[in-house]
């Protein structure tokens, strides 16, 4: 399968933590967070419905940029780790109708939780 490598955007999600306050004020009714995860200076969460990824800009962080990934805008995710002995990161590519984003995970995080949580909300919606 031939596949366009130019990624619009890449993230590291770090480790598990509890969401904060700009996040769950974000939430629709009926929108659940299943995982939050702190990325190198903010958060992002997967909630039943989409990713969350939030964005502080500038020296002070007070500019914040959201990004929101439905699940039903994404046609195709990869996977990639050499098992837990040898692992110091894990990788995951989303290619969806609004381009194509990396998500590294540290060791901290469990990526098959991720694939899971994704295989979940995408094929069973």
């Amino acid at each position: 399968m031939a596949t366009n490598k130019e990624i619009d955007f890449i993230w590291t999600f770090k480790t598990k933590v509890e969401p904060d306050d700009t996040i769950t004020s974000i939430l629709l009714d009926g929108e659940e967070i299943l995982q939050c995860y702190k990325t190198i200076r903010d958060q992002a969460a997967l909630t039943n419905k989409r990713i969350i990824i939030m964005d502080k800009q500038g020296l002070t962080g007070k500019k914040i940029e959201i990004y929101s990934i439905p699940y039903r805008t994404i046609d195709m995710w990869s996977s990639e780790n050499a098992g837990k002995l040898f692992d110091v990161n894990s990788e995951l590519e989303l290619w969806t109708k609004a381009g194509h984003f990396k998500i590294n995970l540290d060791p901290k995080c469990d990526i098959r939780e991720f694939d899971k949580i994704l295989g979940n909300a995408i094929l069973n919606a």
